[in-house]
Parts: structure tokens; sequence; C-alpha cells
């Protein structure tokens, strides 16, 4: 069930400490759905917000203004500091709203986060109209290319096929390399758990060793047989080592 209430649109459930999800470029809420199980009845309350990725201004298409759609979410629900968990795209919002906003901020986790590495999302367009390339670049977000189900190749193919879309996602793309992290993430002490599939071939596994290497305050978590969006493929073992790190924090 979602709630709608003025400009923004969310799932929530639980009480507790806030955890905020920030979705992908391509993925929807429905991808945190383990997360969205696990949490609530731990001590948290977990809310996943709909971003604007493709319903702003183009000249709010981007990193920052995304971030900042998070803040004024924060604030409109009267949250004093939340937990930020982003995957891919959602992970670079993270980052970057825990650098212009960190009072906000108990704690990060990423995953598969872009920031410091952007594997060009728009080399593979001029193909947008062939329905088995776009399935093959679904599956390859994952180690088992059975996850990548009907469901979620239609809608990829459906999002690349859409030209104000496209034209959204390419500005995106384009605006992720624009925002690399490398310089400001040494300077961020917000405590950061990262956690990556071993066999992620949007963001590589050095991609990770480097956000670990670069972020003074950050513990990095691997997990086998796994590619770019690690709590749809494990989710179970993906939401022990987030509760755990939190356990372990007092977050």
């Amino acid at each position: 069930m979602l709630k709608k209430e003025k400009k923004y649109t969310y799932f929530e459930a639980g009480e507790g400490t806030p955890i905020i999800i920030l979705h992908g470029l391509m993925g929807g809420l429905s991808n945190f759905e383990g997360v969205a199980q696990f949490f609530p009845s731990r001590g948290y309350k977990v809310v996943i917000p709909e971003l604007p990725i493709y319903t702003q201004n183009i000249l709010k298409t981007n990193v920052k203004a995304f971030s900042k759609f998070v803040k004024d979410f924060i604030l409109y629900k009267g949250f004093d500091q939340v937990i930020l968990v982003g995957n891919s795209l959602g992970g670079h919002i993270g980052l970057y709203h825990t650098k212009m906003y960190p009072s906000l901020v108990k704690a990060l986790v990423i995953t598969g986060s872009s920031g410091l590495y952007e594997s060009g999302m728009g080399e593979s367009y001029p193909k947008r109209g062939d329905y088995e390339y776009i399935k093959k670049k679904a599956e390859d977000v994952f180690y088992d290319p059975k996850i990548a189900t009907k469901e979620i190749v239609d809608e990829v193919f459906a999002t690349v096929n859409d030209r104000i879309k496209l034209i959204k996602t390419l500005t995106i793309a384009k605006s992720a390399i624009r925002h690399n992290m490398a310089k400001d993430l040494p300077k961020m002490t917000t405590p950061t758990c990262i956690i990556w599939g071993k066999n992620d071939k949007v963001t590589p596994p050095n991609v990770a060793d480097e956000f670990n290497k670069l972020l003074p305050n950050s513990e990095l978590f691997w997990i086998d047989q796994c590619g770019h969006a690690a709590m749809m493929e494990h989710p179970d073992t993906f939401n022990e080592i987030v509760f755990d790190w939190l356990q372990k924090n007092n977050l």
C-alpha cells in the first residue's frame, strides 16, 4: 500500500528508527521487498519514497536535485536522523545527500553504488528497439539471469523506448559522471556499510574496495554469487548483514 501526500508517494511500515530506502534508476520499490518485510518487526520504520527520476523538470533531473528531494522528504516526515539505504543510483543519491546534509544522516548503507565508476549507461541505446538485447542487459545485472523476469525486462524495455524517459536516463547518466564523489568521500565521517556482490558487472568489485578505502568510517561486506542488486538476489543475507552492522554500531 502506497501513501500519497503532497508531492510524495511512498511505502511505510513499522515504528522506530527510520530507514529510508533509495531505489536505483531502473529499480522499482518492489526491489526492496525483502528489506520492507524484515526491518519493521525489529524496531525500525522502513520508508521507501518514489524518487522523481522521470517526473521532474529536465533541469532537476540530476543527482544533486534528487538529494535535495530526499532532504525535503525527511523534513516533511519530521524525522530527526535517518539511516539511508541505497542501491546503484540510489546509493549515489544517498552519498551525495550525506555530503550535503550530514546532520540528517545517522548511517548509510550502499550496495552497487554509482559515484566513483559509471559503466556507460548510454552506450547501448542505439539498440533500444531490440528486445533480446535489452533482455541480455537486464540479465547482466544479476549473477542468476533468471531473476530478470519477463516483467523486469518488459519494464526496462518500455523505459528505454519512451523518448522522454530515455532523454532523462541519459541526463542522469551524465549527472552521475559529473557528480563523482572521489574527492568528497575522505571528508565524510558518517558510519557507512558497503555491501557488494562479488560478481557485479555494472559496478565491479574494485569499486567497492575504492569506496571502502576512501570513506574513513566504512566497513565492506561481500556476497558470493551475487550481481548488482544484492537486496534482490540474496535478500536474507543482505538483511542479516545490515541488521548485524546496525546492532554492532548501536544504530
